[in-house]
């Protein structure tokens, strides 16, 4: 087992909806059978939520707006407004 001290400014930890920023902290790195842990005290903590933008891919647009017979805009909106659910998109399309 080997211990020893990193200097670092700061540290990201990022979730799949925050991340965590921890300013001047103290980190050591423990290393253990091959592996390396790394240990994080102390420090200015922040939280910042993270903004969630859908990633609608160009193909699932296309493939809406094809089947319900609408514009790439009108396909692209119905699928942010079903989180990226083509068959629900569809049908949304369709009933109006």
């Amino acid at each position: 087992m080997n211990m020893r001290p990193l200097e670092v400014q700061e540290v990201i930890l990022k979730t799949k909806d925050k991340e965590i920023v921890i300013g001047n902290p103290e980190v050591a790195v423990i290393e253990v059978q091959g592996q390396k842990i790394f240990q994080i005290t102390g420090g200015e903590i922040k939280e910042k939520v993270l903004e969630k933008g859908l990633s609608l891919p160009e193909e699932d647009v296309q493939l809406v707006a094809q089947q319900a017979k609408v514009s790439l805009e009108q396909a692209r909106v119905a699928l942010e407004q079903t989180n990226g659910d083509l068959a629900q998109a569809i049908l949304l399309l369709s009933q109006k």
